[in-house]
């Protein structure tokens, strides 16, 4: 019982730090999820703040300062870009028959569908003359699914507030983003289209658009390309030296590697947590080992008596330690399976289990019973036999 209580130090630390460092992990699956999503190689452009009526600072993205003409420019005039896409946003129903869907809208140029990795799964992309203002509409998985079951959606007609749009494609479903937004439950349409037909109400500006997303050709070029684009539209804007930029210029690889060093420091201080468990484990190995020590001492110089060495009784309390640390370490390793799984499912955290974690798990547990039971046994190995068989 002592043993088995002492061994559940051990049992605790090994899953603990199975299941926290498959969380570390999980999460930062989730991040590279993210990466993938948002595009390594990108720069978002964005409105900024700016002066209203009466000298009046409005906030970022409360007005529109990039238009159309902004997105040609950084496309004719930086050739280390590689993509350019101008968009528009906003939220519609839409009605098919006697389904209704509420849904995001997207209204992009051609380049948004490669800058963001979106291809079709039916259908066929926007044409030319779609980008000229036609009302057709490009689908997600979800807004399908929604409004068409197990209809074929292509060539059908949904309805967008009050306006009729043909349904030219699907897009290939993308599930669950990094933020935990379904990527799926969006509707896309060509951008001239979204500025005459969707966003009237609004009283946009002539050519005004709300997001430019940029793609670089090359992950190296990113800083200088995103200075030239600063440069360019400080000079386009009429911005004098000293102003406030009237954009936001964002860095996706900036801004993921930031979360990627904050997920990894999380892991390491959950490693480190579970660790301390480890060691208050492996205390308890020793403490219980000198108990055993001081108990079996007319033991010990009886073996020594009949020809043990000190080698040899230095090997048996070694082996009894780390006999009591692997056992420990074998439950800890399923409890600790079985503790992310149960997280996986219930905690609704994201959970990945590695072999390698639970090859370490069992290399500590392996090391906490060599370390901690080095001392008992050693002491154990020097003790005087004459003496030793003395003790009653």
């Amino acid at each position: 019982m002592r043993s088995a209580l002492t061994s559940l130090g051990v049992i605790i630390g090994i899953a603990a730090v199975i299941v926290m460092v498959s969380v570390g992990q999980g999460t930062q699956a989730e991040i590279d999820k993210l990466v993938s999503g948002l595009g390594s190689n990108r720069l978002d452009v964005s409105s900024g703040a700016n002066r209203g009526m009466g000298g009046v600072r409005l906030s970022s993205g409360a007005s529109f300062t990039l238009t159309q003409k902004d997105a040609d420019a950084i496309r004719q005039e930086i050739p280390e870009v590689q993509y350019v896409a101008a968009s528009l946003r906003g939220n519609t129903q839409l009605v098919f028959a006697e389904n209704n869907a509420s849904s995001q809208w997207q209204g992009v140029d051609a380049d948004w569908f490669p800058i963001n990795g979106w291809t079709l799964a039916s259908g066929e992309p926007f044409s030319r003359a779609d980008y000229s203002g036609g009302k057709s509409v490009i689908v997600g998985e979800t807004v399908r699914r929604e409004l068409f079951g197990e209809e074929e959606a292509v060539g059908q007609t949904v309805r967008m507030g009050r306006v009729p749009f043909t349904v030219v494609g699907v897009l290939k479903p993308k599930g669950q983003g990094g933020f935990g937004q379904d990527q799926d439950d969006i509707v896309v349409v060509p951008i001239e289209t979204a500025r005459r037909r969707l966003m009237g109400a609004m009283g946009l500006p002539a050519g005004a658009v709300m997001q430019i997303a940029v793609g670089v050709g090359d992950a190296r070029d990113l800083d200088y390309a995103q200075g030239e684009i600063e440069a360019l539209l400080r000079q386009r804007h009429k911005i004098q030296p000293g102003d406030e930029d009237d954009f936001n210029v964002r860095n996706i690889a900036e801004v993921v590697a930031t979360r990627t060093q904050a997920t990894r420091l999380m892991s390491l201080l959950l490693g480190a947590v579970a660790s301390i468990s480890l060691i208050v484990g492996g205390i308890g190995i020793m403490n219980i080992m000198l108990v055993s020590v001081t108990e079996r001492i007319r033991e010990i110089g009886l073996r020594m008596a009949v020809g043990a060495g000190p080698g040899d009784i230095q090997r048996q309390f070694l082996a009894e330690a780390m006999l009591i640390s692997l056992i420990g370490g074998a439950l800890g390793i399923l409890i600790g399976i079985a503790g992310s799984l149960a997280v996986q499912k219930f905690g609704s955290l994201p959970v990945k289990l590695d072999a390698r974690i639970i090859l370490l798990a069992a290399g500590f547990s392996i090391a906490t019973g060599l370390f901690f039971g080095f001392y008992p046994a050693r002491k154990a190995s020097r003790l005087d036999p004459i003496e030793a068989l003395r003790q009653q």
